[in-house]
């Protein structure tokens, strides 16, 4: 049985009441399973879906069609069980600003029913670096902190499937490895855990499959490592100290100093390099990798068709 079913989901929303009001199609027949215990990466650029369908999943926004299932719940028709097997943690930070962080916390367990849990509170204080802040008031929280408790409060229950709408958002890279840490080792233990994130090298080296959406459709669901090795190319990288001709520009991902191009063969790194010394610049630190996660990302999503992921992927 699947953790989390997402069967043909639809998501309509209409602009305006009026009998000639737009509609637009923010999903459209999206369709994948999560295996218990996997660890699985939702990725697209802003406006794919990725939200609405964490909010469907959560009950916070129905379907216009389709069905999910938790651990073979409907999420609307089973919502009170299927709302204790998830632990979300949502983009914006909403926190009450009257009680501390350990106040909040067994609040949160209250909401279902759970009581005399401090041991485990404790035990999510200590892991995600907020036991010198158990008594401070919410309000006193940085905005890391509070990110924190948010992943905290999501975890209080210990829900079996772990939900992560974008958990690392703007926060500092010792949150990011705390947090990372303390997720693989609660996924190691059996959880099953849904990430979003534009963090592409988290996902890359956390998730062990992924799918894409784009303007509210799949257009990709494979592992991770079938998806690194479907890169059509190799990837020339090297800085320079002034701006690429257009022609150029055209071609390349430019990042700041850093410019990277596309690369088949030998023959195309010399005319990349050519190029680069005809229009007077200088080519420093030049190297060649393998295509990584961003590079893959950027590929479908360069992609002028919108796709649907074949059977077998969908299947996966």
């Amino acid at each position: 049985m699947p953790a989390i079913s997402f069967q043909s989901v639809s998501k309509t929303y209409s602009l305006s009441r009026a009998p000639s009001s737009s509609v637009v199609q923010a999903l459209d027949q999206v369709s994948f399973d999560i295996e218990q215990g996997e660890f699985f990466g939702l990725l697209g650029p802003n406006g794919a879906g990725k939200t609405t369908l964490i909010s469907i999943l959560a009950g916070l926004s129905r379907a216009s069609s389709g069905r999910v299932k938790v651990h073979g719940l409907d999420v609307v028709t089973d919502y009170a069980q299927t709302r204790k097997l998830l632990g979300v943690v949502p983009q914006e930070l909403v926190f009450d600003p009257f009680f501390s962080v350990r106040e909040a916390l067994r609040i949160q367990s209250g909401y279902f029913g759970i009581q005399n849990n401090d041991d485990w509170i404790d035990e999510l204080l200590v892991s995600l670096g907020l036991a010198d802040k158990a008594k401070a008031n919410m309000r006193q929280l940085s905005g890391g902190m509070k990110r924190r408790v948010l992943v905290a409060q999501a975890l209080v229950h210990k829900p079996p499937v772990i939900v992560l709408d974008e958990p690392t958002a703007g926060v500092d890279v010792e949150l990011r490895q705390t947090l990372w840490q303390f997720i693989a080792k609660l996924n190691r233990q059996g959880s099953t855990v849904l990430l979003t994130t534009h963090y592409l090298e988290e996902a890359e080296a956390l998730c062990s499959r992924i799918a894409m959406l784009k303007q509210g459709r799949m257009v990709a669901l494979a592992s991770t490592s079938d998806l690194l090795k479907s890169a059509s190319s190799n990837v020339l990288r090297f800085k320079i100290d002034r701006e690429l001709p257009a022609a150029l520009a055209a071609k390349a991902r430019v990042t700041g100093r850093i410019v990277q191009f596309p690369a088949h063969n030998a023959l195309e790194i010399e005319q990349y390099l050519a190029a680069v010394r005809e229009a007077g610049l200088v080519a420093e630190d030049v190297e060649i990798r393998k295509a990584d996660l961003e590079d893959v990302f950027l590929e479908v999503m360069s992609d002028k068709t919108v796709r649907a992921p074949a059977a077998a992927e969908v299947s996966a």
